[in-house]
């Protein structure tokens, strides 16, 4: 297999020698490693043959026009502390709406202007988790192609009362993005960032391949949202890496809607006594869309927690997979930890694929793990049908009070209203 992606793309402004040495180190170690194949226990459930990036390359700078045009689209709640717009990654738009937020010391600024002015705080974060999960090949392509995207530093005791949106667009078919986000809450700190990933146009394939590296110390909070829409045609891999210390909070959502096929591996790191972390995904799936899932709970200290609730709605030939894993390392005691996935099946010809998974090292613990597919039921159906709704309308409305339990959990009504309308328009 050959590719293209790693050669000839000059940055678009100069880098550092040693960010340029790490570009040079994951392109070695993605020429070096095999693509997966269905003996990879962590593709085992895979279609392969959608798997394929051979076609894909550099995407184009876009003309000011296009760029205001996407930048005019890039729309999401009607309050926020912030945002920024991406466009084939490069930074079309920054607004930030709350000035008290610099002097109090936030720093945020795209990832290019972060290597320099703050290079130790960067180096020290930046992909240091790895990928655990089977996706190590595009986690070394990202590595060699990323160069733009955000960072976001809080710093001890702040909170930002209002979410900070970052949008990422790409345009041109079979065109590329890397996005990488690296958020450090400080301690004691609050803080909510909303990611969205879209299509210029629906009609164009194009490949993402994105990373998030999440720090959370001490006592602080964390909310992170990312919403999945790239168009029908594309392909998106997604490493998200959450460390949640002591007395933090970190809670995640993934919202996946678009994408032909779209994997997303997630960690979350659980390494000071009294951490908690909320792993939270909804995921709408029709047509021949395939969503492979892959997530790790791992508690490294004691009298952490932990919860994840997965719901998938699957309709025609769509197809999921979720592999999940609870570990609890030894000397880890009073770990508690959830994991749920429910998946509701829409047609006959829809299928879901589950393995939840247990791996404890220590004692006085509480795990549990299940995961549970079933259709709509009948006395539902008739409930809504029998008071006047359309057949389609009513299956509508139990679908989206099924996904609801997931997004609510985020706390926040505003922005789970606003994350439902998103849901919504994906159905109309």
């Amino acid at each position: 297999m050959s590719i293209t992606l790693t050669q000839e793309r000059p940055p678009l402004t100069p880098l550092p020698a040693w960010f340029a040495d790490l570009r040079e180190e994951g392109r070695k170690t993605f020429d070096a490693l095999a693509m997966p194949t269905r003996k990879d226990e962590a593709w085992r459930f895979t279609d392969l043959r959608k798997v394929r990036i051979d076609a894909f390359g550099e995407a184009p700078a876009l003309d000011a026009e296009a760029a205001a045009a996407l930048e005019a689209r890039s729309r999401g709640l009607e309050r926020t502390a912030g945002r920024m717009v991406f466009a084939n990654d490069r930074l079309v738009r920054r607004e930030v709406f709350e000035e008290t937020l610099s002097r109090a010391g936030v720093i945020w600024k795209p990832l290019e202007e972060a290597l320099t002015e703050h290079s130790d705080l960067f180096r020290r974060h930046f992909m240091a988790q790895g990928a655990p999960l089977g996706g190590r090949k595009f986690a070394a392509l990202h590595q060699a192609n990323v160069r733009s995207g955000t960072f976001l530093y809080v710093p001890q005791g702040v909170e930002i009362a209002l979410p900070i949106e970052v949008h990422h667009w790409l345009a041109g078919e079979n065109a590329s993005a890397f996005p990488h986000t690296l958020l450090i809450a400080e301690a004691g700190s609050r803080v909510t960032l909303i990611d969205y990933f879209r299509s210029a146009r629906e009609e164009e394939a194009g490949l993402s391949v994105g990373v998030n590296d999440l720090y959370v110390a001490e006592g602080a909070q964390l909310t992170y949202v990312c919403v999945q829409e790239w168009s029908r045609r594309s392909l998106a891999f997604q490493i998200n890496n959450t460390v949640v210390s002591g007395n933090a909070t970190a809670r995640s959502l993934n919202l996946n809607l678009g994408s032909a096929y779209a994997r997303t591996e997630s960690l979350s790191r659980l390494t000071g006594e009294g951490g908690r972390s909320d792993m939270l995904s909804v995921t709408v799936a029709d047509g021949d869309q395939e969503f492979d899932q892959r997530t790790l709970q791992e508690h490294c200290a004691p009298g952490a927690a932990s919860d994840l609730l997965y719901k998938n709605a699957i309709d025609d030939r769509a197809r999921t997979t979720f592999a999940g894993l609870i570990r609890v390392d030894e000397g880890a005691h009073r770990t508690d930890a959830y994991q749920k996935v429910r998946n509701l099946i829409l047609s006959d010809e829809a299928e879901a694929n589950s393995a939840p998974g247990l791996e404890i090292l220590a004692d006085d613990v509480r795990c549990t793990h299940g995961a549970t597919s079933g259709q709509i039921e009948e006395e539902e159906l008739f409930y809504l049908l029998a008071r006047g709704i359309p057949e389609r309308q009513a299956r509508r409305l139990i679908v989206r009070g099924f996904l609801h339990e997931s997004v609510e959990r985020l706390g926040d009504s505003e922005l789970v209203e606003h994350l439902i309308e998103r849901v919504d328009a994906r159905f109309r």
